[in-house]
């Protein structure tokens, strides 16, 4: 059964486990160029794809992300960079100096991978294909950036694992519609969606694990925003000539 793009948008998971079937050489780059299709902000184009191919890159690769293994496993991997130094280059070339380490040229490039990576992600569901994001490459960004040669004004916002699927998991609930939609202005947050939700996300978990799981949305956010994340992402953004000023 053919979906429509909403059916296949809301059916979105992440997979985490390939068949060996490789991908066509012509729908990768069919994906890729329907990723070049999102919205851009002044038309910057703020996004580099890198293919990694290479067993022993993807090893590293999946070492530093914790261990993936599916990051070796996957039909293929791409890392996603926010780059500013194509359009560097573009200054250079007409006599002018980039005003370099300005917060929005980081905010538009990094909103453009976003934006790229995500109509990818609807390209290569919409032809069969599973995905998984690795985000978990910012564990050691400084090391990614040594094996990707990345130079300067670049960055790895994150990876994505592509592949047929070798595993049918269910769709994890989202928040309630009521909780993120609001009118007019901002609203409190309603502690009753929130308890409702929290029990949704109980019960989808021990379903999951087998009744070996009991976590709730509202826990995991907890343990998640109370600790200090990947402290090392700012010095290691400055390095590269994000200088948030």
């Amino acid at each position: 059964m053919t979906l429509t793009v909403i059916e296949q948008l809301k059916s979105h998971r992440s997979i985490r486990k390939f068949t060996d079937q490789p991908i066509e050489e012509s729908l990768l780059r069919e994906l890729i160029a329907a990723g070049q299709s999102a919205a851009t902000s002044s038309n910057l184009q703020g996004v580099s794809v890198i293919r990694v191919r290479k067993p022993e890159t993807r090893r590293a690769m999946a070492e530093l992300a914790g261990r993936q293994a599916y990051v070796e496993e996957a039909a293929e991997f791409l890392v996603f960079c926010a780059d500013l130094n194509r359009s560097g280059w573009c200054c250079e070339q007409s006599g002018k100096a980039m005003a370099d380490g300005m917060t929005e040229h980081f905010i538009i490039a990094t909103v453009d991978v976003a934006l790229f990576a995500q109509n990818v992600v609807v390209a290569a569901e919409s032809e069969g294909l599973g995905i998984c994001y690795i985000g978990a490459l910012r564990n050691d960004p400084q090391q990614v950036s040594e094996l990707l040669a990345l130079p300067e004004n670049v960055y790895p916002v994150f990876g994505l694992c592509l592949g047929y699927p070798d595993q049918d998991p269910e769709c994890k609930p989202r928040l309630p519609l009521d909780a993120v939609l609001m009118e007019e202005r901002y609203q409190p947050v309603n502690a009753e969606l929130m308890a409702q939700y929290d029990e949704t996300m109980r019960t989808y978990y021990q379903q999951r694990t087998g009744g070996k799981l009991d976590r709730v949305w509202s826990q995991d956010m907890s343990a998640l925003l109370g600790k200090e994340s990947r402290p090392h992402m700012k010095a290691f953004l400055e390095s590269k000539g994000f200088k948030m000023r």
